[in-house]
């Protein structure tokens, strides 16, 4: 129990005096993230906070965890190094999907191959319980990539993403201290250690953000706890069993993976990239209803610790129902929020320039209570 506080409170305190000095050499190099049409922030923010969370977890893990359980750990850092590397280039030059994509399957193979963490049973989901190694690998594959994905997509508002995996390394946590899995119990301390110094300098008004440097640690990470956390609930022998692990999994990690699943599926349905940016998240709907950035994150963690209590109180139905009753809640909230959000009309105004005899006509996009919200003029 001493090493998990030391661990995290090691993790705050790296990740929290590193801030202020990468914000610092951000400024001086010129590293934003320059505003544009797809994002919400009107200004430029330094990137790379997420070299603080990586700085923070991985010494205090190191120092946290005991030295018997490296051949494990060795492996998740290889991983997570890879993510980091890839993150990191994306937050200065940029790099396409495509890249990313490709280091994403390598840090889940190796995850799956040499860590020896994968799905292998679907617990009576669906009617299916054992899993084939091909169907086992791919499926786990497939896993590991969205959940990295989901928060490095979440990742729109200020202080968003980082309260999300707050929430849920909390929860994990929790659950392997309780199992006396001292190796995930650290790694998920140590990340909650460095989330909470990060939020710090992240939360509205944001001094800067993670980047892709720190959401696909983070979204690693929580792949990884989310794999562990099914397998050792599912067990009638560990020290905490709990009926529709999978169920409750899926909403410990709700919110950011529902949101990307969604997403995935519609530019799939419209034949572009599942990678392929846009303005269809959660967050953006929730922007157009008015609400700001900590409204947003208290939003939707509230709703994650709905749908967490949700799955908990269903158990005992079995985990089909449960994730059944829990997407066909995420539709409808999503569906109604959506189309609660205000109206754009366009009205055309016609004039003549007194000047010249050149006629200008001028357009505006004008907003459900009358307020212009942009504006061109051609000649």
């Amino acid at each position: 129990m001493q090493n998990i506080f030391f661990s995290c409170g090691l993790a705050f305190l790296i990740t929290f005096f590193s801030i202020p000095a990468i914000i610092e050499v951000a400024e001086s190099k010129n590293l934003y993230d320059e505003p544009e049409g797809r994002k919400v922030h009107k200004t430029v923010i330094p990137t790379l906070g997420g070299l603080g969370i990586f700085a923070g977890f991985i010494i205090a893990t190191l120092m946290g965890v005991n030295p018997s359980m490296s051949g494990i750990l060795q492996y998740i850092l290889a991983a997570g190094m890879i993510l980091f590397f890839i993150g990191i280039k994306d937050d200065i030059l940029v790099i396409s999907a495509s890249k990313k994509f490709i280091g994403q399957l390598l840090a889940a193979i190796i995850i799956i191959k040499f860590a020896d963490i994968n799905i292998t049973n679907m617990y009576g989901f669906l009617g299916v319980y054992e899993l084939s190694p091909t169907v086992s690998v791919l499926l786990s594959v497939f896993t590991i990539v969205v959940i990295i994905n989901s928060f490095n997509l979440i990742d729109g508002v200020d202080g968003l993403a980082g309260s999300l995996s707050l929430l849920t390394s909390l929860i994990f946590g929790f659950y392997f201290w309780k199992t006396g899995q001292d190796l995930y119990a650290v790694m998920a301390f140590s990340l909650t250690g460095s989330l909470i110094a990060f939020l710090i300098f992240n939360f509205n008004p944001a001094r800067i953000f993670m980047g892709d440097t720190g959401s696909l640690l983070i979204g690693l990470l929580n792949s990884i706890f989310v794999i562990k956390f099914i397998s050792l609930a599912s067990d009638p022998q560990s020290a905490m069993p709990l009926q529709s692990a999978p169920a409750i999994g899926f909403a410990i990690l709700i919110v950011p993976l529902f949101d990307t699943l969604r997403v995935f599926t519609m530019r799939i349905l419209k034949r572009r990239s599942p990678f392929s940016p846009d303005k269809n998240h959660i967050h953006h709907f929730l922007l157009d209803l008015g609400f700001g950035h900590r409204a947003i994150v208290f939003l939707c963690v509230a709703a994650n610790i709905f749908f967490i209590a949700i799955a908990y109180f269903l158990r005992s139905y079995g985990t089909t129902i449960a994730v059944s009753c829990l997407t066909l809640i995420s539709i409808s909230i999503v569906t109604l929020i959506y189309y609660s959000r205000p109206k754009k009309r366009v009205i055309s105004l016609g004039q003549k320039s007194k000047k010249s005899n050149i006629s200008v006509t001028s357009s505006k996009v004008l907003s459900f209570n009358g307020e212009p919200v942009k504006e061109s003029t051609s000649l």
